[in-house]
C-alpha cells in the first residue's frame, strides 16, 4: 500500500500539503481487507498457514493482481489468508491496532471498521470473545495514535455474512456491545441471491432498538437489491450503492455549454429519486468497484468497467446524491484514502473544496449522535483552514 511519502501534493495548495495531510472520514473499509502483508507472514508463520508469498512485497502484489485479475475466485482467495490469520484474540488485537494506525496516518480522524465475527471462531473463539479482542485493538490503536500526535475516533461494524443466516444472532451480538465499541450492523458476502428480506427479522429488531444499519447493496447486484436495502435493512446507508446508477436515464440534446460540453439531462427513476431525495448516503469505494465488476452494467461492457472515466461517482456528485468516498480492502485494491482522493482529482478535477464536501457528507453519515457528528465536522473545517488549502 502506498505510504504517506508516496503521496502526491494537492493542486492550489501550499506545496506541503499532501492528500494525506486532509482530514478525512472512513465508513467503508474492511478489517479482513487492510492487513499488512508483513503482519499476514508473521501471523501465518506461528499457526502453519501456508501463502502463496513469503516476502512483504510480493505479498502484497500478489493480493492486489489476485484481487484485480477480473476472476471472482482469486478475489475471493485473497480473504481465504487475511482471515486464517485473525482467529485467535490476540492476532484480531494485532490487526485491529495496526488498522487504525494505518488509518491515522492516512489522515483518518474518524473510521468505522467493518468485519464479521462469525468468520473468526475457528480456534475457539466465540463471537462476544472476538468482538472483545478487536475492540481491546482498535483502544490500542487509538492510543498508539494519540502518542504520535494524531486524532482519531474509530467504531465497529458488526457483519453479518449473507450466505450463512445467522443475522438475528449477529444483529443481536452487536447490540450486547453497543456501549462497548459497536456503533452499526452491516450484511456482507454475495449479493446476488441473498436479499436482505432474508434477514427481515434481524432488521426488524435492530430498528424496534434504535440501532443503526448500513446494507451492502447496488455493488454485485442492481436497483432491486438497494430498493430491499432500503424496505426490508432499513438502511441509514448504502454500501456502496453504485448500480443506482441503473435507475437513473440520461439524454443528450446535442447543445453545448459554456464550456463546450454536452449539455446532457437526467431522469431519476422511483429508487433513484428516493435515495437522492432524501439523502441516504453511499458509500463509494471507487477503486474496489472497478476490480470487482460493480460499474461493469453501467459502463457497458467488462473492459470499460475498469476505466475509472466509467464510474458514475462524478455523475452521482453533481446530481446532487450524498456521496462519500472509502476504500473497500486497502489491502486488495492497493489504496488508501488519500490515493482515492488523488485518484478523483486527476480524472475529475476535484479540488480541496470538493474533497470538504465529500468529508463532510460522511461526517453527517457517521453513526454518531448528533453533536458528535457536528463536532467531528467543526473539527475537519477547522484543519482545512489551517492547512490553507480552500480558495479565498
Amino acid at each position: 500500500m502506498n505510504t504517506p511519502q508516496d503521496t502526491a501534493a494537492l493542486d492550489n495548495a501550499p506545496i506541503d500539503v499532501t492528500y494525506e495531510d486532509l482530514p478525512k472520514v472512513s465508513l467503508h473499509d474492511h478489517l479482513d481487507g487492510g492487513l499488512r502483508p508483513e503482519t499476514i507472514i508473521e501471523i501465518a508463520a506461528e499457526i502453519g498457514h501456508e501463502l502463496p508469498e513469503t516476502d512483504p512485497d510480493r505479498l502484497a502484489e500478489w493480493f492486489h493482481e489476485s484481487a484485480d485479475s477480473g476472476s471472482l475466485v482469486r478475489y475471493l482467495e485473497t480473504f481465504d489468508h487475511t482471515i486464517a490469520v485473525m482467529q485467535r484474540a490476540e492476532d484480531l488485537e494485532r490487526v485491529a491496532r495496526e488498522f487504525v494506525e494505518d488509518l491515522a496516518d492516512d489522515g483518518v480522524v474518524y473510521g468505522e471498521i467493518r468485519w464479521a465475527p462469525e468468520q473468526h471462531l475457528t480456534r475457539g473463539l466465540t463471537l462476544d470473545e472476538a468482538v472483545e479482542a478487536v475492540q481491546r485493538g482498535l483502544e490500542q490503536g487509538v492510543e498508539s495514535a494519540a502518542i504520535k500526535g494524531q486524532t482519531i475516533r474509530v467504531g465497529q461494524l458488526v457483519s453479518a455474512m449473507r450466505q450463512t443466516d445467522r443475522g438475528l444472532e449477529i444483529a443481536e451480538l452487536a447490540l450486547r456491545h453497543r456501549e462497548r465499541g459497536a456503533v452499526g450492523f452491516d450484511i456482507a458476502g454475495p449479493e446476488a441471491g441473498f436479499p436482505p428480506s432474508r434477514f427481515e427479522d434481524a432488521f426488524t429488531l435492530l430498528a424496534r432498538e434504535q440501532f443503526p444499519a448500513t446494507v451492502h447493496a447496488g455493488e454485485a447486484d442492481g436497483v432491486e437489491s438497494i430498493r430491499d436495502a432500503l424496505v426490508a435493512g432499513r438502511a441509514q446507508r448504502l454500501g456502496h450503492g453504485v448500480r443506482i446508477a441503473e435507475d437513473i436515464e440520461v439524454s443528450f440534446d446535442g447543445s453545448k455549454d459554456e464550456d463546450g460540453a454536452p449539455r446532457a439531462t437526467a431522469d431519476l427513476g422511483q429508487v433513484a429519486s428516493w435515495v437522492r431525495d432524501r439523502q441516504i448516503p453511499l458509500e463509494v469505494c471507487p477503486s474496489s468497484n472497478l476490480q470487482t465488476g460493480a460499474i461493469d452494467t453501467i459502463a457497458g461492457s467488462v473492459e470499460e468497467g475498469r476505466d475509472i472515466d466509467n464510474h458514475p461517482i462524478d455523475m452521482l456528485v453533481q446530481l446532487g446524491f450524498n456521496v462519500t468516498i472509502n476504500t473497500d480492502n486497502r489491502l486488495m485494491s492497493d489504496v488508501s484514502l488519500s490515493d482515492e482522493f488523488e485518484l478523483l482529482a486527476e480524472v475529475f478535477d476535484y479540488e480541496a473544496e470538493d474533497f470538504l464536501e465529500l468529508t463532510l457528507n460522511a461526517a453527517q453519515a457517521a453513526f454518531l449522535p448528533l453533536e458528535d457528528r457536528d463536532a467531528l465536522e467543526d473539527y475537519i473545517r477547522s484543519e482545512y483552514a489551517r492547512l490553507g488549502v480552500l480558495a479565498k
